[in-house]
């Protein structure tokens, strides 16, 4: 939204110059009453063709389900995010949580967990419900992964947040060696200010890319 409706041109035009065969996720971080999350999932969705969108889980399950009504979209929960001060919320020791004693606790962030594998099981969406968890707290990715352990997991924070490409992947893959969905934004979009910007974010793409999947060949060996 900091450039208006040019800002707005630009996202639409970028989402159809992406060809059809690769998903893309929004970045959006919605929720809202469910009136208000289905107007938000018809244009995130139907109108603007996105194929998933970040979500706040703060709302609860009615929110969610104009999301998960439309087959072949996907929700990435915020769960643990990547920021410095997620845990001022996020680690709060909370009782209520799937196999937890009621005289011991867990972070708030592992009750979310908790619940989104019981909205995938709800919304039948399996596979379409996942979480959004920071590179840069890999404990807590690992922590997530056995809660959910076929979730796809949308992972921010490598790059200019500092997060481990190796620890991420180690820490989120499945058994397998797939569900994790690694992410960087401003080591990508800023790899030059210059006129070569877009071979420079070419460059910086492909050594990301390299780089995941080297941790993910090792990760999956160790294993």
């Amino acid at each position: 939204m900091a450039y208006g409706l040019a800002g707005m041109e630009a996202l639409v035009r970028t989402r159809e110059a992406i060809p059809a065969h690769i998903p893309v996720i929004l970045d959006v971080k919605v929720n809202d009453m469910r009136n208000t999350a289905e107007a938000y999932a018809t244009g995130y969705f139907d109108q603007l063709g996105f194929d998933a969108v970040t979500f706040n889980p703060y709302l609860g399950a009615d929110s969610l389900q104009p999301f998960l009504e439309r087959p072949g979209r996907g929700v990435l929960i915020l769960c643990r995010t990547s920021n410095p001060s997620a845990g001022d919320l996020q680690d709060v020791p909370v009782w209520s949580a799937p196999g937890v004693a009621a005289e011991s606790s867990v972070p708030f962030y592992q009750r979310v967990a908790h619940q989104i594998a019981t909205w995938a099981t709800e919304f039948d969406a399996e596979g379409a419900c996942g979480a959004v968890t920071g590179a840069t707290y890999p404990r807590e990715l690992a922590a997530v992964r056995a809660i959910l352990p076929k979730a796809p997991l949308l992972i921010p924070g490598i790059g200019e947040q500092g997060g481990s490409v190796e620890e991420s992947v180690r820490a989120s893959v499945d058994a397998d060696g797939y569900g994790a969905i690694i992410s960087a934004s401003r080591s990508i979009t800023y790899a030059s200010t210059a006129d070569d910007f877009a071979a420079a974010s070419r460059a910086a793409a492909q050594s990301l890319r390299a780089a995941i999947n080297a941790a993910r060949e090792i990760a999956v060996t160790a294993r």
